[in-house]
């Protein structure tokens, strides 16, 4: 193998590697944001993250927005 093939395997191994870490980092963003907001429902808020990008990405910037919801006064869940 030349050099320019071995170079080229690095750069596709690289590439991917930083794929999956996005990919990665996506998955986790709206939930961390919605622990660290208080939100009741944070757990979901995480659930729906996974689900969503696993699923097709539609919905995850309705996830994202939903990790910034407040919940409304009086609406809060038991603990």
């Amino acid at each position: 193998m030349a050099f320019i093939d071995i170079f080229a395997w690095i750069i596709l191994l690289v590439l991917f590697i930083t794929a999956i870490a996005v990919f990665v980092a996506l998955g986790m963003m709206p939930g961390r944001i919605a622990r660290k907001r208080g939100h009741p429902w944070a757990e979901a808020v995480t659930v729906g993250s996974w689900a969503t990008l696993i699923f097709g990405f539609v919905l995850w910037p309705l996830i994202l927005v939903w990790a910034y919801v407040d919940v409304p006064a009086g609406r809060e869940t038991p603990k």
